[in-house]
């Protein structure tokens, strides 16, 4: 019998723990998915984005219970609520945008001929979901795959080991039948035998670099989709035209909340030259009015990573950057709740640059390097000097010349004046080892579905 538990930042105690399923119960799972996903695609489309609204609806009123289970799996402070606001608004917009997304193609309706291409579901969709943003990455795929009339199989990550349970829970409670919307418990080698023997049609994963390699290479030769968001580093730059205090506000907020634990939070800022010293400075001093601490307190604004392994590795990256010339610039001493375990202080590191694992890799927490650069071509190429591309955030008052910078970046996404965001209009997808595929957006049900033409032949 295998255990799954999950530790809590908050005291490192096993707050969590739940039983793995067999591969023979793990296999029942999928099989009861598949004999559902027929009858459940028949039902009028109206019907399935109406229960998935139910099903959103009654999380929400789990409120109370949803936000401090946050606090306990991951560390993010109840101050700031629950994930609804992005969850609502992600699944609000995938309802309204279903019934398009999902219309027939027409290519000719005439007395000779009917020609026409629909989107028939996959089938079964297995949900892979970090901890992160436990709910709302969830919803992305979740949502618009139960409106396509896919069944979906949900798994997360041990760190919010309860996240799946409670949607699950929520949904079937709103009428989605319960072979409909599963959640399982598995450990890393039943999850790659299913992949393997081909139990799912179509597979999405947030999660680590490594992670997506492992989740193809179990699904090689099956031929089942994939779609993948992977790693990030992603930058900002601030032009000499940008509204300075904005800048400071949006990559500072962008660079630390949630313990800088986002998948589009900004790692690396290129501020030019002419206003690098007053950038700098603007940004300790608003980093250093953070308050580390208990994320279960009101007070409390910056919780502990969600595990003391990825503050270590926060803490390792920082070392390096200062061993190597990089001037650490926020003080210690304002944070004395960082224990040297998961609760960590922010850090804003300055004289760094790409020779650092600091300024390459991942970091995934509240830390952030700043370099000055010279202008556009400079920044341009450092931004782009990164095997990951997931988005960039470009500070300037022309939109020209954003749209301009924008086409030359390796990146999914190209925001202006703004960062740390997923609009649901969009297409979420990114480039390079940041993955593939794409989510929400009329875009996100393509890859949820396929397509399949019809060339009827009157007489």
């Amino acid at each position: 019998m295998t255990m799954i538990q999950c530790i809590s930042p908050i005291d490192g105690s096993v707050y969590a723990e739940r039983e793995a399923l067999t591969l023979e119960a793990a296999e029942a799972v999928a099989a009861r998915a598949r004999a559902a996903q027929k009858a459940w695609a028949k039902r009028p489309l109206e019907d399935r984005v109406r229960l998935v609204l139910v099903g959103v609806a009654r999380l929400n009123e789990m409120v109370d219970e949803v936000v401090p289970e946050i606090a306990w799996q991951m560390g993010r402070p109840v101050r700031y609520g629950g994930e609804f606001r992005g969850f609502n608004e992600r699944s609000n917009f995938v309802a309204a945008v279903a019934a398009d997304a999902l219309a027939p193609m027409v290519i000719e309706e005439s007395a000779s001929f009917e020609r026409r291409i629909l989107r028939e579901p996959h089938g079964v969709v297995f949900v892979i979901a970090p901890w992160n943003y436990p709910y709302m990455t969830a919803i992305n795929t979740v949502a618009p795959a139960l409106m396509a009339g896919n069944t979906v199989v949900l798994k997360h990550a041990a760190q919010t080991l309860l996240v799946g349970e409670r949607m699950v829970r929520a949904f079937n409670e709103a009428g989605v039948p319960e072979d409909v919307f599963q959640n399982v418990f598995l450990d890393h080698a039943t999850t790659s035998a299913l992949l393997g023997s081909r139990r799912f049609d179509f597979i999405n994963f947030t999660g680590s670099v490594e992670g997506g390699r492992a989740i193809e290479r179990a699904a090689a030769g099956t031929f089942a989709g994939i779609g993948l968001e992977l790693g990030g580093k992603d930058p900002g730059y601030v032009m000499e035209d940008a509204n300075l205090d904005a800048a400071v506000d949006t990559l500072m907020d962008g660079a630390t909340y949630n313990s800088g634990q986002c998948c589009c939070g900004i790692e690396r800022i290129y501020v030019h030259e002419s206003l690098y010293d007053d950038f700098v400075e603007k940004s300790v001093a608003w980093v250093s009015n953070y308050t580390l601490g208990n994320p279960l307190d009101q007070g409390t604004t910056l919780g502990p990573m969600a595990n003391k392994r990825f503050a270590a590795t926060v803490r390792k990256q920082i070392a390096d950057a200062v061993a190597k010339g990089a001037k650490a610039l926020v003080d210690p001493k304002l944070f004395p709740a960082d224990d040297g375990g998961a609760y960590l202080a922010p850090q804003v590191l300055v004289d760094v640059d790409h020779s650092m694992e600091f300024m390459t890799e991942e970091t995934f927490g509240p830390a952030v390097g700043i370099m000055k650069v010279s202008g556009d071509a400079e920044a341009i190429a450092l931004m782009n000097d990164s095997k990951y591309g997931l988005t960039a955030s470009l500070w300037t008052s022309d939109p020209a010349r954003a749209a301009a910078i924008g086409a030359e970046i390796e990146t999914g996404t190209v925001f202006m004046n703004r960062a740390d965001y997923l609009d649901p209009a969009l297409c979420w997808t990114g480039v390079k080892e940041t993955g593939r595929g794409g989510s929400l957006s009329v875009l996100g049900f393509q890859n949820l579905t396929r397509p399949k033409s019809y060339h009827l032949k009157k007489a």
